[in-house]
């Protein structure tokens, strides 16, 4: 066992034991090659079941890498470009003058509608004709392409239908023929888990006062400009049968392994798989947007798909990495410098990135350059 492999495993351990986590999954790849594999805890309180690693995590928008992956495949393709006009595939969200934006202004946040209708429910979202009808008939906030906002639920829904508009296939299809499927992680990574695969998913659990600290936030907050209470991310919302099911790409389920995996092959080559060409590595891991988010009015960097620098690093330590995490702590990422790409999943839902700041910091100080 290596000696990252042993560090990772038992800081795990301690966070389990200590009772600060109840399940958790981390892996690492360092230039293609899986150098941290590594679970902890249990599948939920109830039953004692351990975490194991094809265990599945609903870990929110640690899944919209996925996602921005599913349409760089299909850039990659020839499908459409950056900038095709989304309007060219999809006409409907032309309407309020959004006939402007680009497939790189979905891909940066900035097509200027970042926020649910008010009054949408959990249904609503696993209703993906509706949904997508009421995204393309909703007022940008700008003018596409002039300023940025986290798109926390509608980037999902507008990336899908881009996607289904131009090829006839979801973008879940998309995601196991053309990414998990090549990789050899079909069955770890989904939008919509199948129901026969529901019982490998690990309820989630919300951390103490958790739930209590979004009861007590305003209607006015930020967190509820994107979507409605009705909507939030909780544990609550995250075990629905009808929710887990379903296509909302704004997140996703998956495992560890599968998402580090991922990311490895957006870096380079996985056991002869690409996903994007080397000339093409820069438009994930450069600044494509910067500015201010409109929504939570604090500076933001952005690639073409990804967030840039790691999560809660306000320091700018580690800025050659790119990746998304996710409510609750989740996060995936991977590094140009080291060629290191780290994932944690886990179960219960924590108010902050700490557990996943400091593993990921640990194994990108294990390959830094010396």
């Amino acid at each position: 066992m290596s000696d990252i492999q042993t560090r990772v495993q038992d800081a795990l351990d301690t966070l389990v034991d200590s009772g600060a986590e109840r399940g958790l999954q981390a892996t690492a790849h360092h230039r293609g090659e899986r150098v941290v594999d590594a679970v902890s805890g249990t599948v939920d309180a109830a039953t004692g079941e351990p975490v194991a690693p094809d265990t599945l995590f609903y870990t929110y928008s640690t899944g919209k890498a996925m996602t921005v992956t599913a349409v760089q495949v299909l850039i990659e393709q020839g499908v459409f470009d950056y900038d095709t006009r989304i309007a060219e595939l999809w006409p409907e969200f032309g309407a309020h003058g959004k006939g402007s934006a680009t497939i790189r202004h979905a891909l940066t946040h900035s097509i200027g509608v970042p926020a649910l209708p008010s009054d949408v429910t959990p249904a609503d979202l696993c209703d993906w004709p509706s949904i997508c009808a009421r995204i393309a008939d909703s007022e940008p906030w700008w003018q596409p392409g002039t300023a940025t906002g986290y798109h926390a639920h509608t980037f999902g829904y507008i990336a899908g239908e881009i996607i289904r508009r131009a090829t006839g296939r979801r973008i879940s299809e998309v995601l196991r023929e053309d990414v998990a499927r090549p990789l050899g992680v079909e069955g770890e990574l989904y939008f919509g888990v199948p129901e026969s695969q529901l019982g490998r998913v690990a309820p989630l659990e919300d951390a103490d006062g958790s739930a209590e600290f979004l009861a007590s936030l305003p209607d006015d907050s930020p967190f509820f400009t994107l979507a409605p209470r009705a909507v939030t991310p909780t544990a609550v919302f995250g075990n629905r049968r009808d929710v887990l099911m379903a296509d909302i790409p704004a997140g996703g389920k998956m495992t560890a392994r599968a998402i580090a995996t991922l990311y490895a092959a957006l870096l380079g080559d996985v056991a002869g798989v690409r996903l994007v060409a080397p000339e093409r590595l820069g438009d994930l891991t450069e600044v494509a947007f910067s500015g201010t988010d409109q929504v939570f009015d604090m500076p933001t960097k952005l690639s073409l798909g990804f967030g840039l620098g790691l999560v809660g690093d306000e320091d700018d330590e580690h800025p050659t990495t790119f990746g998304w995490g996710g409510v609750g702590g989740s996060y995936a990422l991977a590094d140009t410098a080291t060629g290191v790409t780290f994932a944690l999943t886990k179960n219960r839902l924590t108010p902050d990135f700490s557990t996943a700041q400091t593993l990921a910091g640990m194994v990108l100080d294990a390959f830094a350059p010396r």
